[in-house]
Formats: structure tokens, sequence, C-alpha cells
């Protein structure tokens, strides 16, 4: 398969994963996270299917279309370990209806190490019901994975929602 093709269907996968997750969310009332803002372009899309929630983002810095850049009271920039205790300390564990992780880096490796750092974290910030959409796997105590959506090739993207 070509890299465009991949990325092609990688971005699917990506966009079915949310719409699951924003319909299974959508009686809930906690907030959108966003980990890794990049472009903007899931953060725009988020804005979209998440009914006015407020949508914070993390990222090491902003380099987003200028359109699809968050409020300054609404991002957190910096290391990612870091920034995820900031926001458990600003907005409180279970604050979180709806997360998006966006950790890949080219380094499957240090993708899988960061994304299992940073599992605690995330999913103290999920309240019960709420879902974890990642590009890698979040595996924590009481995140049980989900059906992917039709069409979405197991592997390709991670689904969990949070259980007491």
């Amino acid at each position: 398969m070509s890299r465009l093709d991949s990325f092609i269907r990688r971005l699917e996968a990506q966009r079915s994963c949310l719409a699951e997750a924003a319909r299974r969310t959508q009686s809930l009332t906690g907030v959108v996270l966003e980990l890794g803002l990049g472009n903007g372009r899931t953060f725009d899309h988020l804005r979209e299917i998440c009914g006015g929630r407020e949508i914070y983002v993390f990222d090491r810095q902003i380099a987003a279309h200028p359109d699809c850049i968050p409020a300054p009271d609404r991002m957190f920039l910096g290391d990612f370990t870091e920034t995820l205790k900031e926001a458990r300390a600003h907005l409180g564990d279970g604050a979180a209806t709806l997360i998006h992780v966006d950790l890949g880096s080219g380094d499957a490796t240090a993708s899988l190490a960061l994304a299992a750092r940073l599992a605690p974290d995330i999913a103290a910030l999920m309240e019960n019901g709420a879902v974890v959409v990642s590009d890698q796997p979040i595996e924590a105590p009481h995140l049980a994975p989900l059906a992917l959506p039709e069409g979405v090739r197991p592997g390709r993207y991670f689904i969990a929602e949070k259980r007491a």
C-alpha cells in the first residue's frame, strides 16, 4: 500500500472513531481534550461533532492553521507528561467526556512508550462513560476496549471507554 493510501485510511479511521466516540458520549457533560493539536484539522472536526462542548488542546507548540487555534485559556503547551498533570489540577479528575490522542511520531517504539506513560493521567481525567480515541493503545485500569467502527482495521486506531 502506498504511503498516500495508508494516510487516507488512517484519516478515515480517525474520523469514524471520533464519530463513534461523539455518539457514545453525547449525553455526557464533560469537556473534550485533544492531545496533539498539530495543524488543527482534528480540533476543527471536534468543534463540529461535539455539540459546543469546551475543547482543551495539548501540544509542545502551536503550529496550526490560524482558524484552528483555540483560545489561550484552552491550551496546555509543553511536554504531555507535565501538561496532563496541569490539566488534572486545573480541570479535575473525571472532567473529560471525550479524549482524542494523536501521539504518533513515526517511531513506533517511542510512540507506544509515550502512550503507556500517559495512560494513567488520561484515564484519571475521564469521567465514567467517557471515551478515548487514539492512534496508540491506551491501557489503564477501568479502560475497556470498544469495538471499532465498521471498516476500521484493528490496530489502525483504538477506542476505549472508562468504566467504574
